[in-house]
């Protein structure tokens, strides 16, 4: 029993005893594995309806694609379940006005790999859960860090408003970024990161390490960095020893390492590329690898305790895993964990710090 996990009902759970007709929001890759869950759990799906601009008399798995007025027009009670990401207000504020007249649900379905994200999943790892809620650095990392679970339980978005702090608050407060950094970016896009903090360093650090596997993304970056100084691009994934990788690549954000195909490329770890030099930053978002990642700046981490920024939302497992590694590691960090504006639960980082 862990008092802040209050959710002990999943979403899926709460959506399998539903007797209102259930509406999926929205298509594509998160739809899919919604409706999986959903055959395997036998939850029937009444219909799909997305925002009006796609909607173009077109089937999504068998379902005309509605609009969700034609939804009210045809039900006057009824649940939707949203199944795609939303990270910019605009949209995040549209969710909520639909959750303010009708159930909504935002299942958890992880980025990477397998399994749901459910109470009985939390108990089975509550002494780790606990170890990194009690490890936590401030009282708003553990409310963060119990929200982020109740949500990633129950689907439940009220949970998610109360706990969003913005990127710059970030910035200013945990890793307040100087003129000196060595900054290792590791799932770099398209530069946008280093962007980020060189509007807080006003445009000057000392190095930076790059790294991006995705060959499109690349040469935006490339693009981006061309008549920089003391920027290094690597186009390689992030990994725990150097080596290649089979890779699948998709458009914008969504490369990522693949078990089953995809075309080998380099991987590389952040010790080698240092050759045992420091950083001073090392973000990490590479789709669900963070963990081989951090085995792959190991000596980085325990010898020179860069801030550290890390995603927690690519697999079940990376939101107590991974800031239990850090910590293993170097354990002069103080840990914090913040949720950006997002819909559902990505964009949920650890930042670590020692002073």
């Amino acid at each position: 029993m862990i008092s802040f996990i209050t959710e002990k009902k999943s979403c899926w759970d709460a959506l399998k005893n539903e007797k209102r007709p259930i509406f999926i929001y929205g298509m594509g890759d998160g739809a899919m594995k919604i409706m999986s869950v959903f055959r395997r759990m036998n939850i029937p799906v009444s219909g799909i309806f997305a925002s009006d601009e796609f909607v173009r008399g077109h089937y999504f798995e068998g379902f005309l694609v509605r609009r969700l007025s034609e939804i009210e027009e045809m039900y006057s009670d009824f649940v939707v379940v949203l199944a795609f990401a939303a990270g910019y207000q605009e949209l995040v504020d549209k969710i909520h006005a639909i959750a303010e007249k009708h159930t909504l649900y935002v299942p958890d379905v992880p980025v990477i790999g397998t399994g749901l994200f459910t109470y009985e999943y939390c108990m089975q790892n509550a002494q780790k859960i606990r170890e990194v809620y009690d490890s936590l650095a401030d009282d708003y990392s553990r409310e963060v860090y119990a929200n982020i679970i109740n949500f990633k339980i129950s689907g439940k978005i009220d949970y998610l408003t109360p706990v969003t702090t913005p990127k710059s608050e970030i910035y200013r407060k945990i890793i307040k970024p100087v003129t000196t950094e060595t900054y290792v970016d590791l799932g770099a896009y398209n530069g946008d990161t280093i962007k980020e903090l060189m509007e807080f360093t006003k445009g000057k650090f000392s190095a930076v390490y790059a790294f991006e596997p995705d060959r499109k993304n690349f040469k935006k970056l490339s693009k981006f960095t061309d008549g920089m100084s003391n920027i290094n691009t690597y186009n390689a994934a992030a990994w725990c020893i150097d080596t290649e990788l089979p890779f699948a690549a998709k458009s914008g954000r969504q490369s990522a390492i693949s078990a089953n195909s995809g075309i080998m490329i380099k991987a590389l770890s952040v010790d080698s590329v240092l050759r045992r030099k420091p950083a001073t930053i090392i973000k990490m978002d590479v789709e669900g690898f963070e963990r081989e990642a951090i085995w792959g700046s190991a000596y980085t981490i325990a010898h020179y305790a860069p801030k550290m920024m890390v995603a927690l939302y690519h697999r079940n497992e990376d939101i107590f895993e991974l800031p239990l590694l850090i910590k293993m590691l170097n354990p002069n960090y103080k840990l914090y964990i913040r949720h950006q504006l997002y819909i559902p639960a990505w964009e949920t980082n650890l930042y670590a710090v020692t002073k």
